[in-house]
């Protein structure tokens, strides 16, 4: 990635990485003084997850998670011949940090089952995986724009809550400070339901679906 990159006609200066998912890669940028997340959509292959409009996805979204009253970064900016998305940063530690370094995240469970009704009261379900929720100044942050329809397996208590607390796989990453949706896929095929959902082509906690895996 270059040090610095236009977006809907703004020029950010490219300060390091935050994460590599299966949509874009996501780093911390500062533009006019001010540090932001600029998101950088990317077409690489995905062998359990079909795509459709990335961009439009993410701005149709983002909408919906204000609408239904989840707690989100603000879009500042949406380049959408460049696939390029510009959002509040959210300075803290994720969930995940939380869990573990410390073992488990229960002071945030009230704040994410509040999330999880007000989401399943709009007919959705969001990503409760503990990476894509940050803790800042005490309150938890919904850090992805993702959201797919309501289906009970996929909501928090059925499937989310289970990463909120310390496996017996997360010591293995304590080292890691940018994980990769890889290392995340991986992690998560240690839940025997969810790795039979990747090889089967069924779907995914987010309510996609995936490709039948090789």
């Amino acid at each position: 990635m270059e040090k610095i990159i236009t977006a809907a006609g703004k020029n950010y200066e490219i300060l390091r990485l935050l994460g590599h998912g299966k949509g874009g890669y996501s780093y911390l940028a500062k533009c006019e003084g001010r540090e932001v997340v600029l998101k950088q959509i990317h077409h690489e292959p995905c062998a359990y997850y079909t795509f459709g409009n990335k961009i439009e996805s993410e701005r149709n979204d983002y909408q919906r998670l204000k609408n239904a009253g989840i707690r989100i970064p603000e879009m500042l900016a949406l380049d959408t011949e460049n696939e390029r998305i510009v959002k509040e940063y959210i300075a803290g530690d994720t969930v995940f940090d939380i869990v573990r370094d410390r073992g488990n995240a229960d002071p945030y469970l009230p704040e994410v089952r509040e999330m999880a009704a007000r989401a399943r009261a709009a007919g959705l379900n969001i990503d409760y995986f503990p990476t894509n929720f940050v803790v800042r100044d005490g309150l938890i942050w919904y850090v992805d724009y993702e959201c797919n329809g309501y289906m009970d397996e996929w909501n928090f208590e059925n499937w989310g809550i289970k990463y909120w607390s310390r496996t017996p796989v997360l010591p293995s990453l304590r080292s890691i400070s940018g994980i990769t949706i890889n290392c995340l896929l991986r992690f998560l095929c240690h839940d025997a339901s969810v790795g039979a959902h990747v090889r089967e082509g069924r779907r995914l906690p987010c309510g996609k679906v995936s490709c039948k895996a090789s």
